[in-house]
């Protein structure tokens, strides 16, 4: 299983990082096999951008560049935000075109009280409590024909694993991508097909029932 906390890595845009560690959203693994792990998540903060489409790549670049002016200045406190990973694109099908929801991880330092973003870019603070994620990893670049192929392998890996237990997936007709390399780095990119797990309580998974 591929192991991608504090490496060197790049947002989906135009950014670099080398030499150094950045924040990410801290978990630990509560199970894991050859194609799947299943992690149990702290409590997290996210800023998040939201997009209708039908294209999992035009709908991420169009939610991420209100994003990108957010953490470069765009915010009532004209702050900066560090680099951290991943980001995040949640999709939600629908017969009309998906809702794609596109995140970024807030460091410690603003978990509790971000700057505001200002209005225009129509961004939405999440903060979600500690919870579990079923995680498949898979190279090369996330597009709809590939997701698809991991979120089946992943389903069929987790129905043969939650047989006869009493863990759900959460929110089945939704999943969540992430992305841990720039768009323009062709070689070694590692990416995550998410699904949020609950019930598995040997494992320490709460039950929620719900969204996050």
């Amino acid at each position: 299983m591929v192991k991608v906390l504090l490496v060197l890595i790049a947002y989906l845009s135009f950014l670099v990082v080398s030499g150094h560690a950045i924040d990410s959203p801290q978990y630990t693994v509560v199970h894991s096999q050859s194609d799947f792990q299943i992690r149990l998540y702290r409590q997290s903060s996210w800023m998040s951008a939201t997009v209708h489409g039908t294209s999992f790549n035009k709908s991420t670049k169009d939610a991420f560049h209100r994003l990108y002016k957010y953490i470069h200045g765009a915010n009532l406190n004209s702050s900066q935000f560090a680099i951290t990973a991943p980001v995040l694109t949640s999709v939600t099908p629908s017969a009309l075109g998906s809702e794609y929801t596109v995140r970024f991880f807030l460091s410690p330092k603003y978990e509790e009280s971000p700057p505001q973003p200002y209005p225009e870019l129509n961004l939405q603070f999440d903060k979600w409590r500690s919870h579990c994620v079923a995680v498949r990893v898979f190279p090369g670049f996330a597009k709809d024909d590939t997701i698809s192929k991991e979120i089946k392998a992943l389903e069929t890996s987790l129905d043969d694993y939650l047989f006869g237990k009493s863990a759900v997936l959460e929110e089945k007709n939704s999943y969540t991508i992430a992305q841990y390399n720039a768009s323009y780095h062709p070689t070694g990119r590692v990416n995550e097909v998410w699904l949020n797990i609950s019930g598995l309580t040997a494992e320490g998974c709460p039950s929620y029932g719900g969204k996050y």
